[in-house]
């Protein structure tokens, strides 16, 4: 006969975990995959998933089914002009020189990056994904971030992450998006009171570069106009940010849940993007089982003990300005 605590233990049920995803240009692509395939090794299932831009990338295929070993390696072994197709010279010179730039709004069209998005996916539509699935973009339209949860999910992932100058814009429902990155780098409203979530990991990869040396920094790396556009997107500090690997927050929304966040150190992964991906993605992963090793029972079965468990790592969230009504 099995005693009180051993009974309780039986019926206690996983504790659902969800996972947001932040921007991060290609090198978030490789990290964030390094992140998933180490929940996958560490035993932690994910209940819900909300990304932005790379992190809507990533998280879109991860819910739609997709194998993540298949994934890992087929980014790995990506060519460049899958995921990018500039105009030719020709035509950049006619739209910049002879049209002087009127209604030129990006190097490239969304036809070969939306193909291959299409072309991992395993679900077609959100309503049809393995596990709930949100992502953040800019609605041009009107001016207004917008999480789309449901629909086609190829259009809506190359909306959240058609990055200014690189991409044109999307356009869905008669209205145009561009990269969630510009209002937001993590949607982690979207899924924690929602979902009714145990608890909350955030995944940070977007890069951030203050303070004097950070213009200098861009000047002397391959493709400095690229460079400076991120110095400019990632300028913001989302709330949840301490610059420590890993911290412990509470949902300042509303439920309370408690907000794990990483913050890898990783490489840096300059345009294009056909070099260092797999090394990003391994320090990814390795960064994470570290962190995440010591908890990772106590995550799945009573996140709430972890505030007592390290309470040197724990941020107190802000008072204002933070909602978390999946809106």
């Amino acid at each position: 006969m099995h005693s009180g605590v051993e009974q309780a233990g039986k019926n206690t049920k996983p504790a659902r975990i969800g996972v947001a995803l932040s921007s991060g240009g290609g090198r978030g692509v490789f990290a964030h995959t390094g992140f998933l395939l180490a929940l996958e090794k560490l035993g932690i299932d994910v209940a819900a998933i909300a990304g932005c831009s790379a992190g809507a990338l990533v998280g879109g295929i991860y819910a739609s089914g997709t194998d993540l070993h298949r994934w890992s390696k087929r980014i790995i072994e990506a060519r460049t002009r899958e995921y990018w197709s500039p105009d030719s010279w020709p035509r950049l010179y006619w739209n910049m020189i002879v049209r002087k730039g009127r209604g030129y709004n990006g190097l490239s069209d969304t036809l070969a990056a939306l193909g291959f998005i299409q072309e991992n996916l395993t679900a077609k539509s959100f309503e049809e994904c393995k596990i709930p699935f949100y992502c953040l973009a800019l609605n041009l339209s009107k001016n207004s971030k917008e999480i789309f949860s449901e629909g086609d999910l190829a259009p809506r992932i190359m909306a959240s992450a058609a990055m200014p100058v690189l991409y044109r814009p999307v356009l869905i429902g008669g209205e145009w998006y561009s990269d969630g990155a510009t209002i937001e780098l993590a949607p982690t409203e979207a899924i924690c009171c929602k979902h009714k979530l145990d608890a909350l990991v955030v995944h940070h990869a977007a890069g951030h570069r203050k303070g004097s040396g950070a213009l200098a920094w861009t000047q002397k790396q391959p493709w400095s106009l690229l460079q400076l556009l991120n110095l400019l997107l990632y300028r913001q500090r989302p709330w949840y940010l301490s610059e420590q690997p890993l911290t412990f927050h509470r949902c300042p929304g509303g439920c309370g849940a408690p907000i794990i966040v990483i913050e890898p150190d990783l490489p840096e992964l300059t345009w294009p993007l056909n070099t260092g991906g797999a090394e990003i993605q391994n320090t990814s992963m390795i960064q994470a089982l570290s962190l995440l090793q010591a908890f990772a029972d106590q995550l799945k079965t009573n996140p709430d003990k972890l505030f007592s468990s390290f309470p040197e790592t724990i941020s107190e969230p802000p008072l204002h300005g933070v909602k978390c009504n999946g809106k």
